[in-house]
């Protein structure tokens, strides 16, 4: 079996066989295929893309590719969610310290920027002295303790993904249903949680631009979990302007924060409770969604969900007081308005351009090495449907370098589409597949 037969075969819109798709995954994790090739393998992929059953033995040949994580130790139904990605998206860290004050056990497993800004790990080590890196053993006693562990996909979790992941980020190769469904789900297997909620976006800053392309990809992700025995709920979310008001690392942190304090962004907001309520279905907690957002209510509303983010993050070497807000987080040396090019209303956002703004600031990654600025970013003002002004800001930029501040603001002009009329509200969840 030669890699560049198989390049040519998926090239040419054949179906691989299960053997074929199990030696490119089994040789390219060990080293025996080169970078370049299997480069080439994922464009092909990408545009010829693989049937049901091509991705659910990817999915599979990827999660066995190393260790499956044993969660019999922690007590309780394990949950856990994932995002297919977007600018903006910081719901884990509200969600996770929601259900860990409800004594739900979330163990997760997260991986750094895909795209333009940082993932769930790089937000995190935006705190002072968090650390991500638990061993199998502090991650299962976290978890039994305080109900909560996010640490970095290991080494021997799914590594053939790892390495992929890593390829497909720098060779345009992100926005394919099969390899971002079995990415995810090889992660989500491999990590061992009973229930998996989906975050599916969907509009301009998603990688499924269209809601039927991301409802294709739920119900693949759906499919995959239920045929390997795992309860599984997709939610469709908006993604054609930001979640929330900030876009960074640190700044998402902090937006967090603030929705664990009971404020914080309506949209943001609503996307938190409807996720978490699943969970809290899936996990068997509560007999309706009524029940189990007055549940995700009341643990704000009494502060439990703060002080237990805030637990967490001592947990995990990092500074409880940034939380606590009895210090402050950092901030980017120029923080500098951006303003409309007119009156009228907010009618269209192409929001890959925010995302564009935040990778010129340095908070996302261009090369596997790149090194993410973790205090940069941007905040936006309005939503879409909002009037604004021409001499008041709608958008701030958070940057260290006064022509990456320039250029940046350049990308949030060219974002927004400003109308005189007043643009029809788009619901932010749009659909739950179960």
């Amino acid at each position: 079996m030669r890699m560049y037969d198989l390049i040519i075969k998926k090239r040419n819109g054949k179906v691989l066989s299960k053997d074929e798709i199990d030696y490119i995954v089994k040789s390219y994790t060990q080293g025996e295929i080169p970078d370049y090739q299997m480069s080439a393998f994922l464009m092909a992929v990408y545009f010829q893309g693989m049937n049901e059953r091509e991705t659910t033995d990817l999915t599979l040949a990827m999660a066995k590719s190393g260790d499956l994580l044993n969660l019999s130790e922690i007590h309780g139904v394990k949950v856990d969610k994932h995002s297919t990605g977007g600018i903006g998206d910081k719901t884990t860290l509200i969600i996770g310290p929601m259900l860990a004050s409800l004594e739900i056990p979330v163990a997760k497993m997260s991986g750094r920027g895909l795209g333009f800004t940082g993932g769930t790990i790089d937000k995190l080590e935006s705190i002072p002295g968090f650390r991500t890196a638990l061993s199998r053993e502090e991650f299962i006693r976290n978890v039994n303790e305080l109900h909560i562990a996010i640490a970095g996909q290991t080494a021997n979790l799914a590594p053939a993904d790892k390495k992929i992941y890593a390829l497909r980020d720098v060779t345009g190769t992100v926005e394919q249903a099969s390899l971002i469904a079995s990415s995810i789900m090889s992660k989500k297997l491999a990590s061992g949680a009973d229930v998996i909620v989906l975050d599916v976006k969907t509009g301009s800053g998603a990688f499924m631009k269209t809601e039927e392309a991301a409802e294709d990809l739920a119900r693949r992700m759906v499919s995959i979990g239920k045929l390997s025995g795992r309860k599984v709920t997709a939610v469709l979310t908006d993604m054609n302007e930001p979640l929330g008001q900030m876009v960074g690392n640190s700044l998402e942190v902090q937006e967090a924060i603030q929705v664990l304090r009971g404020e914080g962004d309506v949209r943001l907001n609503e996307v938190v409770y409807t996720l978490a309520a699943y969970m809290i279905l899936g996990a068997g907690a509560a007999d309706s969604y009524e029940q189990a957002k007055t549940k995700l209510i009341d643990v704000i509303r009494s502060g439990k969900a703060l002080h237990r983010f805030a637990a967490f993050v001592e947990r995990q070497g990092g500074d409880p007081d940034y939380i606590l807000g009895k210090k402050s987080f950092a901030k980017a040396r120029y923080i500098e308005p951006v303003f409309p090019e007119r009156d009228g209303y907010l009618a269209d956002c192409k929001a890959e351009e925010i995302g564009h703004a935040v990778l010129i600031l340095g908070g996302g990654r261009e090369t596997k090495e790149s090194v993410i600025d973790h205090n940069v970013g941007i905040q936006i003002c309005n939503h879409l449907g909002d009037t604004v002004h021409a001499g008041t800001p709608f958008a701030y930029i958070h940057g260290n370098s006064p022509d990456q501040v320039e250029e940046a603001k350049q990308c949030i002009r060219q974002a927004y589409t400003i109308s005189e009329e007043k643009p029809s509200p788009k619901p932010v969840v749009k659909k739950i597949i179960e």
